[in-house]
C-alpha cells in the first residue's frame, strides 16, 4: 500500500532521492525545504533543488526559518504522516518534530555511519584517504547523526575520485537503499541497530581557508586535498602575488632537491616538489582565465614559470623565489 511520507530536504542529493520516493508506491504529503536564498549575479531568490522538484511534482512546499516557527508543529502535525524523510535538509529538528510522524524521522546519510557523523561526509573520507564509504538509513534522534542505524549501502572510493564524482555515486547508491528502507519499514523488518560511539569521527563543515595548499605536506596528501575539495571550495596556491587554482593533479613516485613549491618544468609536464615526493600538475587555473590543460598552461606561460619557479609556501608569502 505505501507509507505517507514527508520529505525534508533541501540540495540536489536530497532532490534525487525526493525522485526516487516519487517514483516508488510511497505517497509525499509534503515537503520542507530551506527557505529561498539569494543568488547569481542579481541575487535573485532562487528555489532549492528540492523545492523545484516538490513543485513540479505538485506537492505542497513549506520553508520555515525554524520549527520555532508559531504553528510550524501543527501543521506538521496536520499532514498526518506515517514518516519524516530527511536528506540534507539544513535545519536541526527539535524533539517535537522527532514525536510527530508515527515512524518518527529518518535519515539518509552520505557515510557509512558513525563514520564521518555531521556537515562534509563525502569531503572528509576523500581527504582523509579512505577506500570505502557509502550511505547508511539512520532512525533520527536528538543527536547529530547519533540514530540506531536501518540500512547501510557500501561502495570502494576509486583512487581518482573527487567530491563531484563521489556525491553524484552515493546518490545512486542512496536512491535504491532509501526505498528498501520504507518498504522494510512498512513491513517491520527493519531491525535497528545501535551505533558504536567510540568509532565515531567527525565531518566539520568545509570552509574555503581548506583550500589553501601547504606544499610540505606529501604529494599524497596533497592530491587528496585537492580531489576531496573539488568542486569546493577548490585547492588553490599563490605565485607571484596571485591566486592559483589547482582543478587536476596526481602524486606522483618521484623525489627532486628542491624545496617544497618548487616547480619543475619538463615539456608539457609541470611538476611540484612536495614535503615527500613530487606532485604532477593537470589542470590549473590561472588569475582572470578558464581552467587549461597543463600543456595549454605551458604553451602560453612556460618563460614565466621557469623565470619564477616557485609556488608559495604559506599563507601571506607571495615571493616568487
Amino acid at each position: 500500500m505505501g507509507l505517507n511520507v514527508v520529505f525534508a530536504g533541501t540540495p540536489d542529493f536530497a532532490a534525487e532521492h525526493l525522485k526516487a520516493v516519487l517514483d516508488s508506491p510511497h505517497r509525499v504529503v509534503g515537503v520542507y525545504t530551506q527557505p529561498d536564498r539569494p543568488a547569481g549575479r542579481g541575487r535573485k531568490l532562487m528555489p532549492s533543488p528540492v523545492k523545484a522538484v516538490a513543485e513540479t511534482a505538485g506537492i505542497p512546499v513549506h520553508q520555515p526559518a525554524s520549527f520555532k516557527e508559531p504553528g510550524a508543529i501543527e501543521q506538521l502535525s496536520a499532514l498526518n504522516a506515517d514518516l519524516m524523510i530527511v536528506v540534507a535538509y539544513g535545519l536541526l529538528l527539535p524533539q517535537s518534530v522527532l514525536d510527530t510522524p508515527r515512524l518518527g524521522c529518518i535519515n539518509v546519510h552520505a557515510s557509512l555511519l558513525p563514520r564521518w557523523r555531521g556537515a562534509a561526509p563525502i569531503h572528509r573520507a576523500l581527504l582523509s584517504g579512505d577506500e570505502r564509504t557509502g550511505v547508511t538509513i539512520m532512525q533520527m534522534d536528538k543527536g547529530l547523526d547519533t540514530g540506531d542505524m536501518l540500512l547501510k549501502s557500501e561502495c570502494a572510493i576509486d583512487p581518482r575520485e573527487t567530491s563531484a564524482s563521489l556525491h553524484d555515486k552515493l546518490i545512486e547508491l542512496g536512491r535504491p537503499a532509501l526505498i528498501d528502507a520504507l518498504d522494510g519499514l512498512e513491513a517491520g523488518q527493519l531491525i535497528p541497530e545501535p551505533q558504536d560511539n567510540s568509532q565515531a569521527t567527525y565531518a566539520h563543515k568545509l570552509s574555503k581557508a581548506e583550500g589553501e595548499i601547504d606544499w610540505h605536506q606529501s604529494a599524497q596528501a596533497i592530491d587528496r586535498q585537492i580531489r576531496g575539495l573539488t568542486p569546493w571550495p577548490g585547492a588553490y596556491t599563490r605565485w607571484q602575488g596571485q591566486t592559483v587554482r589547482i582543478h587536476d593533479a596526481e602524486a606522483i613516485d618521484r623525489t627532486h632537491p628542491g624545496e617544497p613549491g618548487h616547480l619543475v618544468v619538463e615539456r608539457d609536464r609541470l611538476l611540484v616538489v612536495c614535503g615527500e615526493q613530487c606532485l604532477e600538475l593537470r589542470t590549473l587555473q590561472l588569475p582572470g582565465k578558464k581552467a587549461m590543460a597543463i600543456r595549454d598552461v605551458l604553451n602560453a606561460r612556460r618563460d614565466a614559470f621557469e623565470q619564477h619557479p616557485h609556488f608559495s609556501k604559506n599563507s601571506g608569502d607571495t615571493r616568487a623565489t
